[in-house]
């Protein structure tokens, strides 16, 4: 019986991998659905900026879940796919009904750290099966996401030091 699976990575670990991935995929559907939320529901002062950042980060989300749900099948296993295997499986819950600006960035400032632990951890394990496909879009979702993380935060840090409209300096 051949230990190795198509692409000559060692079955067994490319399970782990491929389960790993399908952990990740959920959180990536949720944190797509989420950010669509933010997007369609955003009001107020920051309206036009964030209604435009959360597009941007939505259809993001939406090519890292085709490119995971890829990974996952060139590993031998199949991808989640339904809503109720993405609720079951993802750590990132839903998010329902957030129109304010900060709560939205924060929210996803939570996703995104999530996304990184969970990408940072399907490093090692790809980095243990010596499979470079996983460890090549593990390490480009980081750096990607590492600057996503400073930019948004930095975008919050900017909306705390503004005075109120109408209060004293």
């Amino acid at each position: 019986m051949a230990t190795k699976n198509q692409i000559g990575l060692d079955k067994s670990k490319s399970k782990l991998l491929a389960e790993g991935l399908n952990k990740l995929l959920a959180d990536y559907m949720m944190s797509y659905q989420n950010t669509r939320g933010l997007h369609w529901n955003i009001k107020g002062e920051k309206f036009f900026k964030l209604h435009v950042k959360f597009e941007e980060l939505y259809s993001n989300f939406l090519l890292k879940v085709d490119e995971v749900a890829e990974r996952i099948l060139t590993l031998g296993g199949t991808p989640l796919h339904t809503f109720d295997d993405y609720k079951n499986t993802a750590k990132i819950k839903s998010v329902k009904n957030v129109s304010d600006g900060i709560a939205g960035v924060e929210s996803i400032l939570d996703s995104l750290g999530i996304l990184i632990g969970k990408q940072r951890e399907l490093l090692n394990l790809s980095a243990e099966a010596g499979d470079e496909g996983t460890i090549a879009l593990m390490s480009d979702y980081i750096r990607e996401q590492e600057k996503l993380v400073w930019m948004y935060s930095s975008f919050i840090q900017l909306q705390e030091r503004k005075p109120k409209t109408g209060t004293a300096l």
